[in-house]
């Protein structure tokens, strides 16, 4: 798709993304900077990509009958999904009749909206090395999972959720319920099945944005993004910094399993790999096909952050994955549980030196809900780190 249209009118090139928040309003700036006309799909209005696309629309997009209506009445070109609960078979049903192309392509969609289907891809299929894991359709399930070999610690996550929700750690027998029940509350469709995975000791995770595209002849070749360090907290990213230091037989250890996984998923666009690591040893942990909100801090340290490299991707045109300077990015959270907040704070923070802020715009916060991200480029990782958290500290969510 090389050749672009005008918004609005019967040339449009028209992109419809399933799943309007955060990382999706990025994603639909940078197609709105090369003349896409933008279709903002969410479960709840005013969500913050479509306040800035140019048409917005509040389905259930796990429902399969309004999903279909909707893209049937839209008539995309191409359609994004942005998050994982969304029917599926259903992308995959309109892509096979050649009603729409799905972005990378509906199974990579299907594959990686649980994790269930991608672990076993990688595992089983691929033979890529991921720590030892069960699936479990019960309390019983998990714990005989437990006891059968994974062993303690481990980590026990729903086998459909965003940004970490409902993961958490079992220490030791006393943490099994507990685990389940937070499991249960935190997955993005209920229907009871986890993965409880052994532990890893690993030395620290990254994300590698991988991105497919077509070159010059119409080839896809992979690109890679240099590696992306971040700290999680109860599984949900709260920092990360770019570049990450890595070996370069790990790094290459890295790209290869990055490489072997998205090949396997195809289409064209960015996929977030996540990766652990220790030593020279490299495990694959999940993949998704879409940019990634440790990525974030591509906005500060890349020539083209992972939206653009996204859109460009997903559009056929080329990309440049090169690093413009060492940046890191930081949380901002609601802490509060309102709607409609204000953000105190927003110049204090802005003087801190190299750093910028994104406030995303939510309707509704709550006291753990990611509302905006800080920001920060330097000369050296430490320093971006260190101004970037401070950037985030200054910045104080209020009650409106």
């Amino acid at each position: 798709m090389t050749t672009l249209g005008t918004p609005l009118s019967p040339s449009a090139t028209r992109v419809m993304l399933l799943g309007s928040g955060e990382l999706g309003k990025e994603v639909l700036i940078a197609l709105q900077r090369l003349g896409v006309e933008t279709i903002a799909v969410d479960r709840y209005e005013n969500a913050p990509g479509q306040q800035v696309a140019h048409h917005a629309r509040t389905i259930t997009m796990s429902d399969p009958a309004q999903l279909k209506a909707l893209i049937e009445a839209e008539k995309p070109q191409l359609v994004v999904p942005e998050i994982e609960a969304i029917a599926t078979p259903m992308l995959q049903q309109l892509e096979d009749a050649g009603v729409v192309r799905v972005i990378p392509t509906a199974r990579a969609a299907r594959l990686t909206m649980d994790r269930e289907g991608i672990r076993r891809l990688a595992a089983e299929t691929l033979g890529v090395p991921t720590s030892p894991y069960k699936f479990c359709d019960s309390l019983e399930e998990l714990q005989a999972a437990i006891d059968g070999g994974i062993g303690y610690p481990c980590i026990v996550k729903p086998v459909m959720s965003s940004s970490g929700k409902g993961q958490s750690k079992i220490d030791g027998p006393a943490d099994v319920r507990k685990a389940w029940d937070y499991a249960m509350a935190g997955g993005r469709v209920s229907h009871g099945r986890v993965i409880v995975e052994g532990f890893i000791d690993f030395d620290y995770e990254i994300t590698l944005l991988t991105v497919r595209a077509l070159d010059a002849s119409g080839s896809v070749q992979t690109h890679f993004c240099d590696p992306i360090g971040h700290v999680q907290v109860s599984g949900d990213y709260v920092e990360s910094w770019q570049p990450h230091p890595m070996s370069p037989v790990a790094l290459q250890k890295a790209q290869d399993i990055a490489r072997k996984v998205t090949s396997d998923l195809g289409g064209q666009g960015l996929f977030g790999v996540e990766l652990f690591v220790k030593g020279e040893q490299v495990w694959f942990s999940e993949v998704s096909p879409r940019p990634h909100d440790t990525g974030m801090v591509t906005m500060a340290t890349q020539w083209q952050n992972e939206f653009e490299l996204h859109a460009r991707a997903i559009l056929g045109l080329p990309v440049d994955t090169s690093l413009k300077s060492p940046g890191a990015s930081a949380v901002v959270y609601g802490g509060v549980d309102a709607t409609g907040i204000a953000f105190d704070g927003v110049a204090h923070a802005l003087a801190v030196p190299g750093t910028e802020l994104r406030l995303f715009g939510k309707p509704e916060s709550f006291v753990k809900r990611r509302m905006g991200v800080a920001l920060a480029h330097a000369a050296d990782i430490d320093t971006a780190r260190r101004n970037a958290k401070e950037a985030a500290s200054r910045v104080k969510p209020r009650q409106a």
